[in-house]
């Protein structure tokens, strides 16, 4: 008499994006998977912290940008911080030149742009599973490099040069929030938010505040565009 075998679990995929419509898609293209499933979703940072715990995922997929204070980068870290295990893939519209790299050292395990294809997102989920990281050829190209030369690369965006609290923050200024409303969200003192402020205009080298404003608001004007 053969045996009965049990059907083996799916693997819960938990999504972190703050457009619906994103969430949407991403879920029906997952739950098409035999073997995948979504056994939650979050908008944001602190509500995805918050569920964790209860949905116990296998898999988790995040933006970058995020509503309430918190990014996807500064996500990613919280978690390594309590589970240091959980496979997770960041699917962005944002410059992967710029965060691809950011998201792996902050313990992501791939980074995928959301214009790919379908059939490129399952891969790259399945290549995390396998306990691989996935990113694009021109990412692993330049990582390579770095690796062989010994040495960083040599940035290709002023951007670069900002560290990813500065970069957050950044992108904050060129939302229109004020430092006080930063310092609030981040959990932060204003006072050390205005230190980051001092640190982004030497870095980009803005001759003063106003023009700091100007180039972010510009900047996260441009990152919309190429949304």
């Amino acid at each position: 008499m053969a045996i009965k075998q049990e059907p083996k679990a799916k693997t819960r995929v938990f999504l972190v994006d703050d457009h619906p419509i994103v969430r949407r898609g991403l879920a029906q293209l997952i739950n098409h998977e035999q073997d995948l499933i979504v056994c939650g979703e979050a908008a944001n940072a602190r509500g995805a912290i918050e569920l964790l715990h209860e949905t116990k995922p296998d898999f988790l997929i995040a933006d970058i940008s995020l509503k309430g204070g918190m990014d996807g980068i500064e996500l990613i870290k919280t978690i390594r911080v309590r589970n240091t295990s959980l496979p997770i893939l960041v699917v962005s519209m944002h410059d992967e030149s710029l965060y691809a790299e950011r998201a792996l050292r902050a313990g992501a395990m791939g980074y995928i742009m959301k214009q790919e294809g379908t059939e490129k997102m399952i891969t790259a989920i399945r290549r995390i599973l396998d306990g691989r990281v996935y990113v694009s050829e021109e990412i692993d190209s330049r990582m390579l490099q770095q690796v062989v030369g010994g040495q960083p690369n040599k940035p290709v965006s002023p951007m670069e040069l900002l560290s990813d609290r500065e970069l957050e923050i950044f992108g904050l200024l060129g939302r229109g929030v004020s430092s006080r409303k930063i310092a609030e969200s981040l959990f932060l003192s204003v006072k050390t938010v205005d230190s980051y402020r001092a640190n982004i205009k030497e870095k980009l080298k803005f001759k003063n505040g106003i023009e700091l404003l100007q180039h972010a608001l510009h900047w996260v004007e441009r990152e919309k565009v190429v949304k």
